[in-house]
């Protein structure tokens, strides 16, 4: 691949994780305001069934289906999203957005850290630990992160990480429809934890446009644009480049939650994103193409 092309490669897969992870955020915040009616289950079984409903018509994966293998990075894909939205919207619940993804992004940020090779990627990852670090409330307010709310978002980690490693195998194999067979599993988990919770009260009609809006900009379209970057990123960059999503998460917080920032957690926002442009100029640099 020559130069020119890898840049562009990298400059598709960046735009794409850019605009993933600001859909995302607004998503999650409007699904926040669903949490009194229909709690953080119901809001996951919106999230992912509506998305799941809206990509099948849509995509129509059955069409292509033809022997297809791998289908246990598809599972690991569609479980470990389900998974990982059901416990992450839990953790919503008593800890702000910005601080849950803070947590969240443990995952992603351990699976750089153990498959990097080169010293430049563990100075990126050292900015972003320093941002994580300035931007979680560690001097005075940590008495008041809910437990119960941090195990959650941590759980969320560990489902990112797999999220990654089998949605990249998926990918692979898969394509496109990948995201459509994977949310559908994804959201055979959530759906029966939203009904248990929420019940009838799901189908409310007065819910629904909310609902619509939670499965677009938290699913349907963020999980779709990843695909296009996991596709085209070794595992590791996709993992560093991340990092970007805490700080979105913390600026949604603020613009669409009235959540406040300190001075050093907006230094937090910085160091990371100075980590994640950095992560991206490296990659366009010839390299071997490791995972």
């Amino acid at each position: 691949m020559t130069s020119r092309s890898n840049l562009a490669q990298v400059a598709l897969a960046l735009g794409a994780l850019l605009i993933a992870m600001v859909s995302y955020q607004c998503g999650a915040s409007l699904a926040k305001h669903l949490f009194p009616q229909v709690g953080a289950q119901g809001a996951t079984a919106y999230r992912l069934g509506l998305s799941a409903l809206f990509l099948l018509l849509w995509r129509r994966p059955w069409r292509r289906w033809g022997g297809r293998r791998d289908r246990l990075a598809l599972w690991g894909y569609g479980l470990s999203m389900g998974v990982m939205n059901l416990v992450f919207y839990l953790s919503l619940r008593t800890i702000p957005l910005g601080i849950a993804v803070a947590l969240e992004f443990t995952g992603p940020l351990a699976l750089a850290m153990f498959s990097s090779r080169r010293l430049i990627d563990f100075v990126w990852i050292a900015l972003v630990v320093a941002g994580l670090v300035l931007l979680l409330p560690l001097q005075g307010e940590a008495h008041a992160l809910d437990p119960v709310g941090v195990m959650y978002a941590l759980a969320a980690g560990v489902g990112w990480a797999l999220y990654i490693v089998f949605g990249k195998k998926a990918g692979a194999t898969y394509g496109a429809d990948a995201v459509t067979l994977g949310t559908s599993i994804g959201a055979l988990v959530a759906i029966p934890f939203g009904i248990a919770h929420a019940g009838a009260t799901l189908l409310s009609p007065g819910l629904m446009p909310y609902a619509l809006g939670v499965a677009l900009l938290s699913s349907a379209l963020p999980y779709s644009l990843e695909m296009v970057s996991l596709t085209r990123l070794p595992a590791r960059t996709f993992s560093t480049l991340l990092s970007l999503e805490p700080a979105v998460a913390a600026l949604a917080g603020v613009t669409l939650l009235g959540e406040r920032l300190s001075p050093l957690q907006w230094l937090a926002i910085l160091a990371i994103i100075i980590a994640a442009a950095g992560t991206a100029l490296s990659v366009t640099k010839p390299a071997s193409p490791a995972n």
